[in-house]
């Protein structure tokens, strides 16, 4: 699972936005950069948690942060979520999972008895400079952009 910690260096990721654009880990040197990892795109504490961080963003924009969100969903569902809640950040649309890989954060869950495989909700704060700052694994999805911002 999650074996990534602070003062790790940041994965060098690559994905396709909700748009079809690249985005990559360089294309946010000498910025500080917030990724959060979401299950789905469009279900409750997925919401609530992108709302959440779409009220703060002028705060993160203020402080110097980027933001990315990533789930595996194809990008007409990023898309359409991005839309319906004016998400002000990209989201990546990792249908190969190669930037949730890359990250640690696909394994085993459990839910209401059942086991299966999924994305874990965590959040990465990386520095400008590449190294992340911050590994958040226990998201408060109501109360995010506070966890982050601390």
């Amino acid at each position: 699972m999650i074996t990534l910690k602070a003062g790790d260096k940041a994965p060098n990721f690559s994905g396709l936005d909700q748009d079809g654009n690249t985005i990559t880990l360089h294309d946010y040197k000498g910025k500080k950069l917030v990724v959060f990892f979401y299950p789905k795109a469009s279900t409750p504490g997925c919401t609530v948690e992108a709302c959440n961080l779409r009220d703060n963003y002028k705060t993160f924009q203020t402080q110097g942060y980027e933001i990315i969100g990533v789930s595996a969903d194809s990008a007409k569902r990023q898309q359409n979520f991005k839309n319906k809640y004016e998400l002000p950040y990209p989201l990546v649309a990792d249908e190969d999972k190669s930037v949730i890989e890359a990250f640690g954060v696909w394994g085993p869950k459990k839910f209401m008895g059942r086991e299966y495989d999924g994305i874990h909700r965590a959040t990465f704060v990386i520095s400008e400079d590449g190294i992340l700052t911050d590994v958040i694994t226990k998201v408060k999805t109501k109360e995010h952009a506070a966890q982050i911002l601390k």
